[in-house]
């Protein structure tokens, strides 16, 4: 009767102790509770007091024994996280809900005012246009001058009163921009005989008629005479080539 009662107080030990720490068997995982009891007498096997504090629970063993991890996950700016779906808001983007107000013009998130399609811009003062190779509003340097040349028009001729001389009309027209102050004008004039024969050429020179400006044309009529004897009776002269010299 005694070693019955022994028996069944072992194996009601053992049963406990198992329940406890497994028997004697391999760890498994497990949690185990932390935290204050309740106050008072030490509590008889049975009683269920419940905590006063908050109880917290504590995985047992290392991270490197229960497979897990003491690093936290973050998710970077910009990047979604592995559990956000897709289409969510990324970090630093504003969204507006259905129903709700747009953010205000200049506040942060806000997008910059743009100018309906279509508007007209406003139009460029077109520049005035200037000299060229010379500054805006700068009045033109004058042109360089250009020194004084004559050209002479063919001569007309008219008869005198005597047959060794005759009345030669020339005109004289100043191309250059310098005045012509002075100079000479030579005649050429043949001597042709009573059956048209040329017998000589003979030059005079008289005065330039003076001053031509520039630009100008003046007009002057000369007695172009030669020696008498050279021109007998029956003979005449004609005055053919007009030149001059001038500065």
């Amino acid at each position: 009767m005694g070693r019955r009662t022994i028996t069944l107080l072992t194996l009601s030990w053992c049963t406990a102790a198992a329940c406890l720490s497994g028997c004697g068997g391999p760890a498994r995982e497990g949690y185990a509770a932390a935290g204050a009891v309740a106050p008072g007498p030490e509590r008889r096997a049975g009683d269920n007091v419940a905590p006063r504090d908050p109880v917290e629970f504590q995985r047992l063993g290392t991270p490197a024994q229960t497979g897990g991890s003491s690093a936290s996950t973050r998710t970077s700016s910009g990047t979604p996280d592995a559990g956000t779906p897709a289409g969510s808001a990324r970090s630093g983007a504003t969204s507006t809900a259905p129903g709700g107000s747009p953010p205000a013009p200049g506040s942060p998130g806000a997008a910059p005012p743009t100018t309906p399609p279509g508007t007209p811009g406003t139009p460029s003062t077109p520049g005035t246009p200037g000299t060229p190779g010379a500054e805006p509003g700068a009045t033109p340097p004058p042109p360089a001058p250009t020194p004084a040349k004559l050209t002479l028009s063919p001569p007309t001729r008219a008869p005198a009163a005597d047959r060794w001389c005759e009345r030669v009309t020339v005109g004289f027209t100043n191309t250059g921009t310098v005045t012509a102050r002075s100079g000479t004008v030579t005649f050429a004039t043949h001597v042709i005989g009573a059956l048209g024969i040329d017998w000589a050429t003979i030059t005079t020179t008289q005065p330039l008629p003076t001053p031509v400006p520039g630009g100008t044309t003046k007009t002057q009529t000369y007695t172009v005479c030669v020696d008498s004897w050279r021109v007998p009776l029956g003979m005449h002269v004609e005055t053919r080539e007009v030149t001059a010299a001038w500065n």
